[in-house]
């Protein structure tokens, strides 16, 4: 498809000084310049490490910080496939000034990179990653940002938002790197068995098999972080266990990193009698989506009001996700918006 001038455009210069990273930041058949083309708008053409970027000049500017992002994840050992062009293209719109707030034309001087990098909060782009024992796991959207730095200085935090948002998955690479650094004994992971459809009583088994499937997303997010012959241990020793909630109630959790996810299906009750486990040295998330509660009809959702009671409570962080920030297949972001417009009307 051919490309239409845009009344007020320009022309942006980037040079790469290493080479060997090239192939990795363009892509397949140049895929990744292709999809800052169609996401950006712009027109990016490239000539060994130089890349000439036409189009508006908003538009221009951020396809340049873009490629600059990319190519320094490429520096620091990363690695660049379609999910990291999005989170970029994503990350860096968060950030993007009005037209009116830039200059009339951008500079033709060449770029060279890496370049500096201004950050959500004033947090330093190492401050965002969290390491694993398997890869190191960054933010794909602003709000993932806060909320990584919500899970380093916290106590307690919930992550409120639809599916895919990474509020699961960033609470488990937390407390994974947590349990490796030895700031913390065990990673305690657990999550309501409430049946969405289904009962639970007739699926086969005892009730460990009954409630695994439950528990399945916890387990995948766990061999995510860590290679699966060592999570086994670890599950061995107890230092990660992965429970129904109901088997929460009487304990005191110490030194444990505590994740409660589908928060939105407990009831009043389960939720104070979860919160209150906090125990020394402890942290705790709590992750749900409040557009998804499998309660029976009429059953108030104990997160609903969780989050009532104790907005502004100190040591407490909320994170809000939208489908801005589903990191999954780009249609999941767009079923969660058609989802959500009746209930905004």
């Amino acid at each position: 498809m051919e490309k239409t001038t845009p009344s007020r455009a320009d022309r942006l210069i980037v040079e790469f000084k290493d080479n060997r990273l090239l192939s990795a930041l363009y892509g397949e058949h140049n895929a990744h310049l292709a999809r800052i083309e169609q996401m950006l708008d712009v027109l990016l053409e490239e000539r060994g490490n130089v890349i000439a970027i036409s189009g508006p000049v908003a538009s221009c500017s951020l396809a340049r910080d873009v490629l600059c992002d990319l190519y320094a994840l490429l520096e620091n050992g990363g690695g660049v496939h379609m999910a990291e062009v999005d989170a970029a293209i994503r990350m860096r719109e968060a950030e993007m000034v009005p037209v009116s707030a830039l200059s009339e034309h951008v500079s033709a001087a060449p770029v060279q990179v890496p370049v500096s990098h201004s950050s959500d909060e004033g947090i330093k782009p190492a401050e965002l990653t969290i390491r694993t024992r398997k890869k190191d796991i960054t933010p794909r959207s602003p709000n993932q940002a806060r909320y990584i730095k919500a899970l380093g200085r916290s106590e307690m935090v919930f992550g409120l938002g639809p599916a895919g948002t990474g509020k699961t998955f960033l609470a488990v690479a937390q407390a994974v790197s947590q349990l490796m650094g030895g700031h913390v004994d065990r990673i305690i992971l657990s999550r309501p068995a409430v049946e969405a459809g289904e009962r639970l009583g007739f699926l086969p088994g005892d009730m460990k098999e009954k409630v695994d499937p439950y528990l399945r997303p916890l387990y995948d997010a766990i061999s995510y972080m860590m290679p699966w012959e060592q999570a086994e241990k670890r599950f061995e020793r107890g230092e990660i266990e992965v429970a129904p909630l109901a088997f929460m109630r009487g304990r005191t959790l110490t030194n444990a990193f505590v994740i409660l996810d589908e928060a939105q299906n407990t009831t009043p009750m389960q939720m104070k009698m979860f919160l209150t486990r906090l125990g020394e040295g402890s942290r705790m998330v709590i992750a749900g989506d409040g557009s998804q509660v499998d309660l029976p009809d009429g059953s108030p959702s104990g997160l609903h009001e969780a989050v009532n009671i104790l907005s502004g409570v100190p040591g407490v962080d909320f994170i809000h996700f939208d489908e801005k920030d589903v990191v999954r297949h780009p249609l999941v972001g767009r079923i969660v918006a058609a989802y959500d417009r009746p209930e905004r009307s």
